[in-house]
């Protein structure tokens, strides 16, 4: 009889030991992703380019990594760029996010805790649009002139550390907060004297509504913008599996993306999104696709984001200066570039824009 008992107690105990394993095996793969994106993108379906994470979303890279495990990818996107972001994050209705380093940085300093697994999005171009016939022929110009910027996003730090280098404080000019729908209205009707914003400027340009008298690229990459892709501490610790999924996926787009031979396509692609594909081919002149479509966590887009977090506090749109090097968890990317035979594919950069190595 005992025997018996405990036959009964050795089977129960591996079926109880055969529920755990099968429960821990679930949480591998959720039954839900939500993705913010920094974005309202155009379209329905919305439809939105420039960055890898924008690639995996329209190629469905994600859906397919998970589509065996019956995984639901949501994508969210915010007209409200990376602050409307930042209130879903604090919100907890978001697992993953795409976003500028400022938004960011509001979030770290708030306490929202997040990693940054993956660049997707870095050196994106800044361009400075003035009125035709303003006499604005440079950045040192712009004392005193009414300057369009959309604020809060990472287009505002980096606009404010080209005018700091260029011997203007934010003071100095009459910054005014307009998103990129605002921002050409006022310089159609000639409200303001001049803009920095992103390639929307090209179509201005070419109705001769402005003059792009400067751009980032052709200065110094430090002014470029930089956006990753973030997850949440919360969703890190209960799907590390998942996370790492989600990275091996878009590391596997920007891959297929950073082959020169896939540019027209590319490029073809983007132009269904919020603008013509001519416009995007402009904003990649001179500029490889390894170079912009890199995944790395690099000690350049570690040094932006300490720049930006200095700055931001300088400015005062934080109350302090979040610690950095710890946001930035490597190894998801790590195990994606080993697993698929990528480890020195893209080129790394130091924290002075300069090539690392050959």
């Amino acid at each position: 009889m005992y025997r018996r008992i405990g036959l009964w107690a050795l089977a129960l105990g591996l079926l109880g030991t055969a529920f755990v394993q099968a429960q821990e095996v679930k949480t591998d793969a959720p039954a839900v992703i939500r993705i913010g994106v920094a974005t309202g993108g155009v379209g329905n379906p919305i439809r939105h380019g420039g960055t890898s994470t924008a690639l995996a979303y329209a190629d469905k890279a994600i859906e397919e990594e998970f589509r065996k495990d019956g995984t639901k990818v949501e994508w969210i996107f915010f007209k409200g760029a990376g602050p409307a972001v930042n209130e879903a994050l604090v919100n907890k209705q978001l697992d993953l996010a795409w976003q500028g380093d400022l938004p960011s940085i509001v979030h770290r300093v708030a306490g929202v805790k997040t990693k940054i697994i993956l660049g997707s999005g870095v050196r994106t171009g800044l361009y400075l649009g003035v009125v035709p016939g303003s006499g604005i022929q440079r950045i040192e110009d712009l004392r005193g002139k009414k300057v369009a910027v959309f604020k809060g996003t990472n287009l505002h730090l980096a606009a404010v550390r080209a005018l700091a280098d260029h011997g203007l404080k934010e003071k100095d000019v009459k910054l005014i907060n307009l998103d990129f729908a605002g921002t050409n209205a006022a310089l159609s009707s000639r409200d303001i004297d001049a803009a920095f914003a992103y390639v929307g400027l090209f179509d201005l340009r070419d109705r001769g509504l402005t003059q792009i008298v400067w751009s980032a690229h052709e200065d110094n990459f430090k002014y470029t913008r930089q956006t990753a892709l973030l997850v949440t501490d919360d969703f890190a610790a209960k799907y590390p599996k998942a996370v790492g999924r989600v990275v091996k996926a878009v590391v596997k787009t920007a891959h297929q993306y950073s082959d020169e031979n896939r540019r027209n396509e590319l490029f073809e692609a983007w132009g269904k999104t919020e603008y013509p594909e001519k416009i995007w081919r402009e904003d990649f002149i001179g500029q490889p696709l390894r170079v912009r479509q890199s995944p790395l966590l690099d000690p350049f887009l570690v040094a932006r984001y300490k720049d930006a977090a200095n700055e931001a506090f300088e400015l005062k749109l934080t109350r302090g200066k979040p610690e950095i090097d710890s946001w930035f968890d490597r190894s998801y990317l790590n195990a994606a570039l080993k697993e698929l035979k990528l480890e020195g594919y893209w080129p790394a950069y130091a924290a002075n824009g300069q090539q690392v190595g050959r």
